[in-house]
């Protein structure tokens, strides 16, 4: 016979069963965030700071150097010496690897610890962008470029080396986006590569349009930085005096202990996944990818045959690292 289900309420969730959800996804983006908020030893100072970055997904703050103006006349002697494609494309790529200005802002031990109270894992930064001018680009999120699984342990820091206002170009942002899902090329009913991104940024106005999402600039004193979660919309916006710069720099930071890989160029569902080999710019070491504590070789799987998947398909038929991999996901996982 069946028993008609019981009427008195579950019980609330343990400890352990709260730290799931702490541990495999940034915990201001935690729907236990509340809880572990709670529970936490910090300053109530902290804590605000902690609601407003989950609750709006941004936080501006003075960034924690003196040497502001040494960066910008390095940043501003790059763009001068640079050749003629780089002036074009209004952006240097990676400058921290010859720059030890630019790689100072990107390993700023303030930043860094802030970035570790955020996500509770170590910040790894991986990529720098420098910009003389406002890049006037549409409105996008960063998960589609840079994501991670377990996913949105990725996030900007934009530092104004110069002020901005609504006059060269500043950045916007649309406040609380970063809860919305994450929308990948898949989620869209679009094959992956670039050719789709015009796609993609049409399906973001179509959403902000539909939810009333309401855009802010940012305008920012030099010496500012923004700092923004993996998956808070945001853009640049026209550059009304043309006569004038905007002199930046973004590092692009993951944390700890994540696969890295670009979502753009990925088809998951056939077995297609574009993973990155980021180098940590703190070390100049690569970053090896990490699976629930394994370390996963993401070349040898890039070099897998597309008819090899990763989890089906009789033993035989699997190639021996695939092999391999497997045993060492089953025998850590049962530990």
């Amino acid at each position: 016979m069946m028993q008609s289900p019981s009427t008195s309420a579950p019980p609330p969730p343990s400890v352990e069963s709260r730290d799931l959800f702490e541990h495999s996804i940034p915990w201001t983006e935690s729907p236990c965030f509340a809880s572990l908020l709670e529970k936490a030893h910090l300053s109530d100072a902290e804590k605000d700071m902690l609601r407003s970055y989950a609750r709006d997904g941004y936080i501006v703050l003075d960034f924690p150097a003196p040497d502001i103006d040494a960066v910008a006349t390095e940043v501003s002697r790059l763009f001068a010496v640079t050749n003629l494609e780089t002036r074009l494309q209004r952006r240097i790529q990676d400058a921290w690897k010859t720059c030890p200005l630019v790689r100072s802002v990107a390993s700023n031990s303030g930043i860094l610890d802030l970035l570790r109270l955020l996500y509770r894992r170590d910040p790894i930064p991986f990529q720098t962008l420098n910009f003389p001018v406002g890049t006037q680009q549409s409105t996008h999120s960063d998960t589609l470029h840079f994501h991670s699984v377990p996913h949105r342990f990725m996030c900007g820091v934009w530092l104004a080396l110069e002020d901005i206002d609504a006059e060269n170009g500043p950045l916007h942002i649309y406040p609380g986006s970063h809860r919305l899902p994450v929308w990948n090329m898949h989620d869209l009913g679009l094959p992956s590569g670039q050719e789709q991104y015009a796609a993609y940024e049409a399906a973001l106005r179509a959403l902000i349009q539909e939810l009333g999402l309401q855009k802010k600039q940012v305008l920012l004193k030099k010496g500012q930085v923004l700092i923004w979660a993996a998956n808070l919309l945001h853009g640049g916006e026209p550059i009304l005096d043309v006569h004038r710069t905007r002199l930046s720099q973004v590092t692009h930071y993951f944390f700890s202990d994540c696969l890295y890989y670009t979502p753009m160029l990925s088809d998951p569902f056939l077995g297609n996944v574009a993973y990155r080999q980021i180098t940590n710019i703190l070390t100049g070491q690569r970053v090896p990818n990490m699976y629930h504590g394994v370390k996963i070789d993401a070349e040898a799987i890039r070099d897998l045959p597309p008819s090899v998947s990763m989890m089906s398909g009789s033993p035989s038929k699997r190639s021996p690292f695939l092999v391999r991999t497997l045993r060492r996901l089953r025998a850590h996982l049962i530990e």
